[in-house]
């Protein structure tokens, strides 16, 4: 135990240790949020305070889900009974278990986003209307299911937006065919298990009681359907681990509400809250530029990001006039570092990747007449 808390800062040990109730832990950039995480869930199971099978982790890509695991692993050994995953394949698990309960029938299938584009456009024939209201409609079903809103709902609160009701006759028509092929789109994944979770309380206290940690990686990132599935499966014990950035809070556009991180300690009056702010990433000149940005922000709980690192070159400005041009400035100066000796690789292969990654960017861009 002293190997695994010795790993860590004194900012860090804190939340890892303090294992009861809601904890929030607010990360910044490169101050070791996924070690912390992965800590505590040592921590948890060396100290005996719960079996794996009783450890739910969540985060929000595969590709975090996977690396999470494999930290994990490398701590604690089998971890084959954790449910380390997407909030998506955790939905899937629970409503492949529960059919019967959730309303739909066994051996459901899963819509990909092209499946869905396809029904929506078969809608659109069906309906009579033109192929160019397709962007559209994609854009409010998928707002309506983000917000868990029905069609009625959703043309209520958004009842000045032109066409609105055309694209809510899309949406029933679209939900129709759903429901007639057996078939869930990944929103529906997030509001069958929510309704699931609501409506059946055998199903709601059997699961909340079996999860007696619940862990949640990019906080910042959950939109008002995951928050209401998180609080659901932590009502029995309350003891919620979340970990985010308030000021990393970039997906407002598809649903994630900065007000989950905002009011945690009003939804969990006796929460405890963290910060992380000891860089291990970036030299201190730009930390200096980053606080300076970010204390502008809005709507934040506020932290100042430090290092013991030295300063280093000073960040330098570029204003570019598209974000392809933006990609092709990126590419070239991370090219001409490597090549200077300013950056040094060892490995020979990758520099030669990065001098191809540059050629591909400056080759394609040449179609755009970027210089």
């Amino acid at each position: 135990m002293d190997e695994l808390l010795d790993k860590l800062n004194p900012e860090q040990v804190k939340p890892v240790c303090d294992t009861e109730g809601a904890v929030l832990v607010l990360a910044g950039a490169g101050s070791g949020k996924t070690r912390v995480l992965t800590s505590r869930i040592a921590y948890i199971l060396r100290q005996g305070l719960a079996t794996p099978q009783r450890i739910l982790a969540i985060t929000f890509t595969n590709k975090a889900a996977a690396e999470m695991k494999e930290r994990v692993r490398l701590v604690c050994g089998d971890v084959s009974d954790m449910w380390i995953c997407t909030i998506h394949s955790m939905c899937v698990r629970i409503l492949r278990r529960y059919t019967a309960e959730a309303g739909i029938k066994p051996d459901f299938s899963i819509y990909s986003e092209t499946e869905r584009k396809n029904i929506i456009k078969k809608c659109l024939k069906e309906l009579d209307y033109d192929d160019k209201m397709l962007k559209n409609c994609k854009f409010h079903i998928g707002n309506a299911k983000m917000l868990g809103l029905e069609p009625d709902q959703y043309a209520r609160k958004h009842e000045y937006e032109r066409n609105i009701d055309d694209y809510m006759r899309v949406y029933r028509a679209y939900e129709g065919h759903l429901k007639e092929n057996n078939a869930l789109d990944f929103d529906d994944l997030l509001l069958y298990a929510r309704r699931l979770l609501r409506a059946n309380p055998d199903v709601h206290d059997y699961l909340s009681d079996r999860f007696r940690y619940v862990l949640v990686d990019e906080f910042q990132d959950t939109n008002a359907v995951q928050y209401d599935i998180i609080k659901l499966l932590t009502k029995v014990h309350g003891n919620l681990f979340c970990v985010g950035d308030d000021d990393q809070s970039i997906y407002g556009w598809r649903g994630a509400e900065i007000e989950n991180i905002l009011q945690f300690d009003k939804d969990f009056p006796d929460a405890k809250v963290y910060k992380l702010e000891q860089n291990y990433r970036s030299t201190g000149s730009i930390l200096n530029l980053a606080n300076e940005i970010i204390k502008n922000n809005s709507g934040r709980r506020g932290k100042t990001l430090w290092t013991d690192a030295a300063d280093g070159a000073k960040p330098q400005y570029y204003a570019a006039r598209d974000e392809l041009s933006e990609a092709l400035f990126s590419a070239r100066t991370i090219n001409e570092l490597v090549l200077t000796g300013g950056y040094r690789y060892s490995d020979f292969a990758v520099l030669m990747r990065i001098n191809a990654l540059t050629r591909s960017f400056e080759q394609e861009f040449t179609k755009y007449n970027i210089p």
